[in-house]
């Protein structure tokens, strides 16, 4: 196996889903010993980046502006001196500009491959992310969506590698975790009690469905459980008026008192080891579920709505935590069930694991260079 090449784009190195597989690609092919490229207009995670050995081209290939147009000269540049093997897009300006890159280089050209991980509203914008040589699908939910809005894509381009998550990351935990839940209950009196502890992390958007949480914490108390609710992640700058609404709603359903909403924390392993529950009821289809396949490796049952990324992995890890989009007396019932008698761990997880999907991935690189 030659030594090879590829460059990653995508907007920014901030923060989120897109990034992190952007990150962990990188440490695979530095690993391996190939050369790793990254091209974004920077951010907080660009030291981490560097520290895995790879290297970063900056160029702000994310701002929506006709100027963006500049970058295509640069990057088709970049790709000839780098004599890169692979073009990797993570999104979809990236992508176009990728794209009109490696139609105007002469000679030698790098194989192009994209990821959709996301389920982005289909339109002729969104379509660049399917004319990869190959693309990649972050679940079977995204290709099967692909395949619905872009019919005219070869099914055979569209390959599904699902993100993956590091076992020594999120180790199962002993249920219950007294020290855990003890620790949670220090920073947050409100969760302090014997009585189950529910967690549902996200951001402070209506999308994800943190109403529905709550209205299930009344439900679960008005039935005699003393239930308790944490919500990391609600907390949020520019969402002050998300978080009103949300402790209104608390307050009008008389749960004020057991349920916390608070920043991101830090320690996410620590917060399910913590729970007795775990929520993922977004209300719009999500392309994977992240939180399903951490919450699952720690040992800690999950319960959510069966459409998306989260309904397709809750079929196939947890099927009895899968209920019926928006059907709150059966999200209350299967809450009820699930906290009386936990589930065994997901015993099917290897697919899910990060090793896994860098090694697909390369292997992805691998095969389009032989061809």
């Amino acid at each position: 196996m030659r030594r090879l090449t590829v460059v990653q784009l995508l907007p920014a190195l901030d923060t989120g889903g897109v990034e992190r597989s952007t990150l962990e690609i990188a440490e695979a092919l530095a690993r391996a010993g190939h050369r790793a490229i990254v091209v974004s207009k920077g951010g907080r995670l660009l030291p981490n980046l560097q520290a895995l050995g790879a290297e970063h081209a900056r160029l702000d290939i994310g701002r929506k502006s006709p100027l963006v147009l500049r970058h295509v000269a640069a990057l088709r540049g970049l790709f000839g001196e780098a004599d890169a093997d692979i073009v990797h897009a993570r999104s979809r300006l990236p992508a176009w500009l990728a794209w009109l890159a490696l139609r105007s280089m002469r000679g030698h050209k790098p194989r192009f491959v994209t990821t959709a991980h996301g389920l982005n509203s289909p339109s002729c914008y969104s379509a660049i992310m399917v004319r990869g040589e190959r693309v990649v699908c972050v679940s079977r939910t995204v290709r099967e969506y692909l395949l619905r809005h872009y019919p005219a894509t070869d099914p055979r381009r569209l390959v599904v590698i699902p993100r993956g998550i590091d076992p020594a990351a999120f180790p199962q935990a002993s249920m219950p975790d007294r020290p855990a839940r003890a620790r949670i209950a220090a920073a947050h009196p409100q969760l302090a009690g014997t009585g189950p502890l529910l967690l549902m992390p996200g951001r402070g958007t209506r999308l994800k469905g943190h109403a529905d949480a709550i209205a299930l914490l009344a439900n679960l108390r008005a039935a005699g459980i003393d239930a308790r609710l944490w919500m990391p992640g609600a907390v949020q700058e520019g969402r002050e008026a998300y978080l009103a609404e949300l402790e209104d709603l608390a307050q009008a359903a008389g749960v004020e008192d057991a349920v916390a909403l608070t920043e991101v924390t830090d320690d996410i392993a620590g917060a399910y080891a913590a729970s007795d529950l775990v929520l993922q009821l977004s209300r719009k289809p999500e392309a994977f579920g992240r939180t399903v396949i951490e919450a699952l490796s720690v040992g800690r049952p999950v319960l959510g709505w069966a459409h998306g990324g989260v309904g397709e992995l809750l079929g196939e890890l947890q099927p009895v935590g899968a209920v019926p989009p928006f059907d709150m007396a059966g999200l209350a019932n299967a809450a009820r069930s699930l906290l009386a008698h936990p589930p065994t761990p997901a015993a099917r997880m290897q697919p899910y694991r990060l090793d896994a999907m860098q090694e697909a991935t390369l292997a992805l690189y691998q095969s389009l260079v032989d061809a």
